[in-house]
């Protein structure tokens, strides 16, 4: 298992002033990057820490994030998540 390389950011610089965000995933984020006409796909580290996995353009957003869905826990395991974010519930 190779370690998913991304940017380490805070949520709030992922979500800067991004006209349009959904998180269609428990853990992925996305939001729209209209200044470079681009989505932006992250995965939730934390309450307050994301890891951008990933820049496409629209027609690109849906086939990508299929992609990283499967690898979402993946991710957090090998950035020290141990599943217990604020704001999620195991089931």
């Amino acid at each position: 298992m190779n370690k998913v390389d991304g940017e380490l950011m805070s949520k709030e610089a992922f979500l800067n002033n991004a006209p349009y965000t959904k998180e269609p995933y428990e853990g992925i984020l996305v939001s729209a990057d209209t200044k470079n006409n681009q989505y932006k796909i992250a995965v939730q580290l934390s309450e307050n820490q994301v890891l951008l996995v990933d820049k496409v353009n629209d027609k690109e957003v849906q086939e990508r994030l299929h992609q990283w869905i499967p690898r979402v826990n993946e991710i957090q395991i090998q950035y020290g998540v141990n599943n217990d974010l604020e704001n999620y519930s195991k089931s």
